[in-house]
């Protein structure tokens, strides 16, 4: 006897593949829809590959076909994809959708869109609850378009009833811009020391693809309209961070802590690298659903690490993760090596 039938929109990206094996695991009859029908080699074989652009409308309705129990969706984004879904709605018993972290601003009106202007980095209650104000919703930055979307959703009540999972800085195998790569690449590149801006102290929350996974189980069954922050059990700072990549290698960095700001360029600036503290209360999803995590970081990376390393083998890493190329490359240079070592001779120091 099966819980049901579940639907996955994207099932083939990284939370998409955790999710179907989740909630396969657990019993559900589930469909793994995707733009061109690929499996994941860890599902089992009662899981149906789709292929399916969630773009087309008139595609995701027939992928739906009777309807499902639970549709789980990955990649819903702006009014246009809520609107979708609520047209749909007749079909769908519930739907767990994901959001981001980035739809909140502080009580001065600064959120991560701001984040590049004079004292505009965000100041958040430490840790963040659901009820901190959100930027207003619209079609200009990934926050108010995530924004857009929950308030499109939650606005038709229980048709479906939607879980919205606030997701924050998502690590796992096959992420398309891994922030551990920061640690891992200069590891593989034999660089010994290491230069960390704000003292190391940088707490930007991280979730496991297995623990989000958790939660879209839970949500699953128990189908309610609501935001629910979505983390792990403890947010590191990056210093623990290096330090832990560093465990997983058996190997042993020498880290340079440097109060503040970079010294120099992109010298200590990090994936992490956060002015104020960004962490994600979880007693919500504790209460609502019975969360519990099943990993913590550290228990997580050796899997992300050797996957990392896989995927730098004999490649540059901006052949390994475009996307995460695209996004740092004009803004921040994360290996800043030349700039690194002129600073380090600057002090007596030598890099390698």
């Amino acid at each position: 006897m099966t819980r049901g039938n579940a639907v996955v929109v994207g099932a083939t990206g990284q939370v998409g593949r955790a999710a179907v094996r989740a909630l396969a695991a657990d019993g559900w009859e589930v469909r793994a829809l995707s733009r061109r029908g690929g499996r994941d080699e860890s599902w089992p074989q009662e899981v149906r590959a789709v292929v399916c652009d969630r773009e087309d409308d008139t595609a995701l309705a027939a992928a739906l076909g009777d309807g499902c129990d639970v549709l789980v969706d990955m990649v819903a984004y702006g009014a246009d994809h809520a609107r979708q879904l609520n047209s749909l709605a007749d079909r769908i018993g519930s739907a767990v959708v994901i959001s981001s972290g980035a739809v909140y601003e502080d009580d001065q009106g600064r959120s991560f869109d701001t984040q590049g202007e004079p004292d505009g980095f965000p100041r958040y209650p430490v840790p963040i609850p659901e009820t901190q104000r959100t930027v207003a919703p619209g079609d200009a930055t990934y926050g108010t378009g995530k924004v857009a979307l929950e308030q499109e959703l939650l606005a038709a009540g229980d048709r479906p009833a939607t879980t919205l999972l606030r997701a924050g800085a998502i690590h796992g195998p096959h992420c398309r811009t891994p922030r551990e790569l920061y640690f891992v690449k200069r590891a593989v590149d034999g660089r010994p020391v290491r230069i960390l801006a704000h003292g190391g102290r940088d707490r930007f929350h991280p979730v496991h693809v297995s623990n989000l996974a958790e939660l879209i189980r839970l949500a699953a069954l128990r189908p309610g309209s609501r935001v629910l922050n979505a983390g792990d059990p403890v947010a590191p700072t990056v210093a623990e961070i290096g330090a832990a990549v560093d465990a997983v290698l058996g190997r042993s960095s020498e880290t340079v802590l440097v109060d503040g700001a970079s010294p120099r360029g992109d010298v200590g600036v990090t994936p992490w690298s956060v002015e104020h503290p960004i962490v994600y209360d979880m007693a919500a999803a504790e209460r609502e659903l019975g969360y519990r995590a099943v990993t913590t970081y550290e228990d997580s990376l050796p899997e992300t690490v050797e996957w990392l390393a896989r995927q730098l083998h004999d490649r540059d890493w901006t052949e390994a993760f475009p996307r995460m190329a695209e996004l740092y490359a004009p803004q921040v240079d994360l290996f800043p090596y030349a700039e690194e070592d002129a600073w380090l001779a600057e002090r007596g120091r030598e890099s390698k």
